[in-house]
């Protein structure tokens, strides 16, 4: 079930309404359990079925693990018996990532083991596993195997409680993409009552909104011009597909932090809070900053599970700098089963450790600077950022290596074609879609500069409620009239 779906729109106020007519915390952790099922059943019925052994799996292993109450000896549970809890997590591990494995990953490896052994004269038997990509089981994954990391470390004392534990795993408005939550933090949300409070709600609909907005009004009305140039880059010349580029870096961009705004917003209307996943990362100085302000969630996990696991900054700086490269590595091998998300996340490890790293501490609530406008310093460190991450972006949205590579030598040696950039100021002067598509993002750009103090623009303490309503009037407008038009595109990280 999409967050874009009229099934949505139904499911959303009955599972909202009677989940706070039911009153006592069980109650209302056994409804979101139930809840999440259909919502994840929605797309196929199997998927629930293996969300709920990986769940079952971890739940018993967290047990084994760790000390059944905040009062037993954490450090003797520990450090006693460390071969047999060493076996335990690997159990864990290698439950979940077997998993994510065969489903997410059996076809490339078997396609990239056929390629490495066409190179010495071998052809070995074709072997194919028909089998479909369960939604979001990246995601889920790694939010489980945070707990039994954690549980291991000493750091998490397991819950007992089923229930408890099944909906911090499959709560549905994170579910599918995020952001992805430790148990330290959103387990215990579900262990202790919720409140109603009416400032909430409020404030999880307007993010809601302003979600729905990214995703239907400008990532689905990029999709189309995006689709195109990339589809057939060998036609369509240097400076559209630099264009296409960074149309590319807003439609993924609005696309999957409208989806975390939703899921962010819906999840206040439950009495939970989720943490924040992306915090203007356009506006950054270095790609250091990027990724502090880039699908937080997920850059933080891996900084916690595989680069401190690894060794992070202790070994020295050649160290440092392999882990930070395979930690990326790791990372881009994440987002898709394909080489080009690997040589995507390498280019950004590559460039962490290569590039000069930010002389002060980044500023999370405000990129920029606090002036309306910003120095000619920081603007040009900030454009020069979104250039590399546009470059950076090619990988991800190329249909394959060979046309990532084409699409770049043609960016480059088509630079000064005087000509391509006359055809497009022509197609934007008679008002086709690029004219459109402009004003769009000159509009999105403004206001989220404006609002970059907050963790989202629509926020308007202190203003007239007639000036609010309108805002709020005119963003629902623009929703439905271009959700109207059938032009929805399924949000881009369920495919991973």
């Amino acid at each position: 079930m999409s967050f874009t779906s009229i099934a949505f729109l139904v499911f959303l106020p009955l599972v909202w309404a009677t989940y706070w007519g039911l009153g006592r915390r069980e109650w209302q952790n056994l409804l979101l359990v139930c809840a999440s099922y259909v919502f994840y059943g929605w797309w196929d019925e199997r998927f629930c079925v293996l969300m709920l052994t990986s769940s079952l799996v971890d739940y018993g292993l967290g047990l084994a693990l760790g000390p059944s109450s905040p009062d037993s000896d954490r450090r003797v549970s520990r450090w006693s018996g460390i071969g047999r809890r060493r076996l335990l997590l690997g159990m864990s591990l290698a439950c979940n990532l077997g998993l994510l494995g065969v489903f997410k990953y059996f076809g490339f490896f078997v396609d990239s083991f056929q390629a490495a052994a066409g190179l010495i004269g071998w052809s070995p038997g074709a072997v194919t596993l028909e089998i479909i990509l369960p939604v979001g089981i990246s995601f889920y994954t790694f939010q489980t195997l945070s707990y039994t990391i954690d549980v291991y470390r000493g750091r998490l004392v397991p819950t007992r409680n089923l229930v408890d534990y099944l909906a911090f795993v499959s709560f549905f408005p994170q579910l599918v993409a995020g952001p992805i939550e430790r148990a330290s933090r959103l387990l215990p949300q579900f262990q202790q009552p919720r409140c109603w409070e009416r400032d909430a709600i409020g404030a999880g609909l307007r993010q809601m909104l302003w979600g729905l907005f990214k995703k239907v009004v400008i990532a689905d009305t990029l999709a189309g011009p995006v689709a195109a140039s990339f589809a057939s880059p060998e036609a369509a010349g240097g400076p559209r597909l630099m264009v296409a580029t960074v149309l590319f870096a807003y439609q993924i961009y609005c696309d999957f932090s409208g989806y975390s705004d939703i899921a962010i917003g819906t999840a206040r209307l439950f009495g939970i809070t989720l943490m924040r996943n992306f915090a203007y990362p356009y506006f950054s100085q270095s790609i250091v900053e990027f990724w502090q302000r880039w699908h937080i969630s997920l850059s933080t996990w891996f900084r916690d599970y595989v680069y401190i696991a690894m060794g992070g900054n202790r070994g020295g700086r050649v160290q440092t700098w392999r882990n930070v490269v395979l930690t990326f590595l790791v990372s881009g091998l994440w987002h898709g089963a394909a080489w080009r998300f690997i040589a995507w996340g390498g280019l950004h490890g590559v460039s962490l450790v290569a590039l000069p790293r930010p002389a002060t501490r980044v500023e999370i609530d405000q990129p920029g600077g606090e002036g309306l406008v910003p120095r000619l310093a920081v603007l040009l460190r900030m454009i020069l950022v979104f250039s590399l991450v546009c470059g950076f972006w090619v990988f991800f949205r190329a249909n394959s290596l060979a046309d990532a590579w084409l699409i770049w030598t043609t960016m480059v040696t088509q630079l000064h074609d005087v000509q391509a950039y006359r055809e497009l100021l022509l197609e934007y002067q008679a008002g086709g879609p690029l004219f459109g598509i402009t004003h769009l993002l000159v509009m999105f750009l403004v206001v989220e500069w404006l609002g970059r103090h907050k963790p989202h623009p629509v926020d308007f303490p202190g203003w007239p409620r007639p000036v609010r309503w309108s805002i709020y009037a005119a963003l629902a407008w623009f929703v439905i009239e271009y959700g109207g038009r059938g032009e929805s595109s399924p949000f881009i990280y369920f495919q991973f």
